[in-house]
């Protein structure tokens, strides 16, 4: 596989990139308990915590395990959010995405997870593609049903925030 700290993949109006450390305040301010709402993971209390969980990102991707890559406007260069493919060393390897909340509405997740599955394509072997979400989030479950998801299993879970997602699980093949 290729260095994936080398991956830079481009669309229309989005250059997503591996995430560095540089993007800390931009995912510190950004991650906020509204955009995690049905989402597992909590928003960090600290820059200091945005921080460790980036380094684990990174250290996810030289390891192969994860790819997260952060969103950025091609005109601008102004961070988004991130996507990622996790589990990349599975067979069923796992889509994600998040957008701040000023660039909700404009298309761009569709677009990212488009650019992120053709890449996936190209560079991984799978039997299909996991695609979590909560049902009531629906820009995200018309994202999945974009690239040809179809609803395999529904399930609930508590998120670290202490919060019940009742949530569908996606899978996408080739």
């Amino acid at each position: 596989m290729e260095n994936l700290g080398k991956v830079s993949l481009e669309s229309k109006r989005l250059i997503l990139q591996p995430i560095l450390l540089e993007y800390t305040e931009d995912v510190f301010r950004e991650f906020t308990s509204e955009i995690t709402t049905f989402m597992y993971p909590k928003p960090a209390s600290s820059l200091g915590e945005t921080e460790n969980i980036i380094k684990d990102m990174i250290l996810q991707r030289e390891n192969h395990t994860n790819l997260v890559l952060v969103i950025l406007k091609k005109d601008s260069l102004e961070f988004l959010g991130i996507c990622e493919v996790g589990a990349i060393n599975t067979d069923t390897p796992e889509l994600g995405i998040w957008l701040k909340k000023s660039a909700h509405g404009h298309g761009f997740g569709r677009e990212a997870v488009y650019v992120l599955k053709n890449w996936v394509d190209k560079n991984l072997k799978y039997n299909y593609l996991s695609y979590p979400v909560d049902k009531r989030n629906i820009p995200s479950r018309k994202i999945a049903e974009s690239i040809g998801g179809k609803v395999f299993r529904e399930f609930q879970q508590i998120n670290k925030s202490g919060h019940l997602l009742d949530e569908v699980e996606y899978r996408i093949y080739k």
